[in-house]
This record gives C-alpha cells, structure tokens and sequence, in this order.
C-alpha cells in the first residue's frame, strides 16, 4: 500500500494519536529502534509508515509507503523520522509476585516517565504504578525516552487513594523525602521486607500527604548542603541502586 496525502482518512485518524483524548486503544511508536523493539516484545503493531526511499519493515504486512509531508504530519519530532508506525496498548494482569514495586505520583514530565521506565527496568523493579495526576505514559516523548524499556516492565495506573492503600497493606511503604527529623538517610536504610513499594513524588510538589501518611518509613538522599534537590530521575536511579542492587 502506498499513501501520500495528508489528507487520507488514515493519516487524519493517525495523527490524531498524538493527542491524549484519541490514544484510547492505540499509540504512535516514532522511528526504526523503537518500531523494532516493539516488534520484538510482540506489541501489536496496526500500521507502520515508512518512507518510500527506504526498503525498513519490507516484510511487514502492515508496511505502508508514504513521504516526508505524510511522515511530518504524524510524527511529534520537528525532523520525522524514517518510519512511524500504530501500536495497541498493553494490558497487564497485577501478580501477587510483583515484590519491588515503584510508585509515581503526578509527575509531569514525559520525558522524566520515560527515563524512570527505563531506569525501573534496568534495576529489577517488578512493576511501577502511576498515581493521580501522572502524564500519559504514551505520550510519544515518553515512548522515545524510555528506549524500548516500555515493553520490559509493567506499568498501572491507580486512580483511587483507598485502592492504593488497600493493594499495598502488606508492603513496605517507603516515601522518599527532604531530609526531617522523621526520615532516615538513604544509606542507613537497612530493608527486611519481601515487599517494597517505593514512592516519588512530582517534580514541583513531591508526595502528597495522603502518601505520606501511609509511609511505613521515610528515606532521604544524602548529598551536598549546597545543592537543593536532584532531577526526578536522577532520584529514582540513586534510590533503585540502593535498595534493589545492594
């Protein structure tokens, strides 16, 4: 198949997906890594645009030929890249077995999920849930920034502050902090739990009281008097190091 205008009913229905409200089922997935590692861990894959000077995804039933103007339409990047591809959702059954599990509460920015995404997988977090108001986990710079780390770790979204607290009754429940009389420092946390749910709070406010309140301990990086805080992501991986590769 072969499109070419931006103004195909499919172009229209794809470039949609880059808005929120239209992601119901679908996604975008922008360039040949990303449409690749997807293939690989058997995401659905509806569509894949591919421009019709390269010979990417030529086996692929679902390989559209089409042009930069087409692939600039449905691309978020300024430069498009080469392919562009339609993916189906994931969905995850919760596993009794999931033991170290991360919690992220509003965060706001798509690239900073992305980056935690890959650093949850990277240090053996079971799952990683999405509380409150908390960015679309598939917002397009969100699937480019966790590099194909979407597909290796299940992501939740709660809503619901008495299903979160009921869900995890029987975790360890760790806030992570500003230093106060009522944390500990990072480093002379000693964990004894099986299960650990580890919670970040959003970049501007950190945790909730609601989190805070439900706390089984409170954690603190230690670092330079000098310095005021660390990037969120930055924050996750130190904290993820300590407690789940130590």
């Amino acid at each position: 198949m072969k499109i070419t205008s931006v103004n195909n009913e499919l172009v229209k229905e794809t470039a949609k997906l880059l808005q929120k409200k239209y992601r119901i089922d679908s996604f975008i997935l922008e360039g040949e890594k990303s449409i690749a590692e997807a293939i690989e861990a058997g995401i659905e894959i509806l569509h894949i645009f591919v421009d019709d000077k390269s010979s990417l995804f030529a086996d692929c039933k679902s390989r559209i030929e089409t042009n930069e103007a087409v692939l600039s339409k449905i691309s978020s990047t300024t430069t498009p890249p080469k392919a562009v591809a339609v993916a189906r959702k994931c969905n995850y059954l919760w596993k009794d077995d999931y033991n170290k599990v991360i919690l992220l509460e509003n965060i706001k920015d798509a690239g900073n999920l992305g980056t935690i995404l890959r650093t949850s997988a990277a240090f053996g977090a079971d799952a990683v849930i999405l509380y409150g108001d908390t960015v679309d986990l598939y917002n397009p710079k969100c699937v480019r920034s966790s590099v194909g780390n979407l597909w290796k770790i299940p992501v939740f979204e709660i809503t619901d502050f008495k299903e979160l607290s009921s869900k995890f009754r029987t975790y360890e429940r760790i806030a992570t902090l500003p230093k106060s009389d009522k944390s500990i420092w990072l480093n002379d946390y000693k964990n004894i739990s099986e299960k650990i749910l580890v919670m970040f709070g959003s970049e501007a406010d950190g945790l909730s009281d609601d989190l805070k309140k439900i706390a089984t301990q409170n954690l603190t990086i230690e670092m330079s008097e000098n310095v005021e805080s660390l990037n969120l992501s930055i924050s996750v991986g130190v904290v993820l190091y300590k407690l789940f590769k130590n």
